[in-house]
């Protein structure tokens, strides 16, 4: 029940930040410097593969801390930082040696500084929401 409480919290938690970081606070900074040419207009997204992917990645998260043993709010802080991080900046790189996505380094560095800030933020509530379940 940990790990479906887990994802299913972890991903909407992680949909909604996406949309507040991503969509509203830096949706400017990130149109201006990043290539456009293969990005989606709103209204064309496809909302059912956003979902989707963040109840997956919410899913992910929750296996990464159940595997760590996380227990304490700050060992789900800590793990979601160390795993935002390495997934931000492996997948950042690889866009960054292979395609022109990103426009300068700057922006790079910015969506892996967010990516983890996010990926801390899901993985503390993670673990508040499995403070008040004894199940595994």
């Amino acid at each position: 029940m940990k790990i479906l409480k887990g994802a299913v919290a972890g991903g909407i938690v992680f949909f909604l930040l996406g949309w507040l970081v991503y969509g509203v606070l830096l949706m400017n900074y990130m149109t201006a410097n990043m290539n456009q040419c293969a990005a989606r207009p709103m209204q064309e997204m496809i909302w059912w593969a956003m979902i989707a992917s963040s109840l997956l990645t919410g899913l992910l998260l929750t296996m990464v801390l159940k595997w760590a043993g996380a227990k304490a709010i700050l060992d789900g802080l800590k793990t979601g930082a160390v795993f935002g991080v390495l997934l931000a900046s492996g997948m950042d790189l690889g866009f960054w040696s292979m395609t022109k996505m990103y426009n300068n380094f700057a922006v790079m560095v910015v969506d892996i500084v967010v990516y983890t800030l996010m990926m801390s933020v899901v993985g503390m509530l993670i673990v508040l929401l499995w403070g008040k379940d004894t199940a595994a």
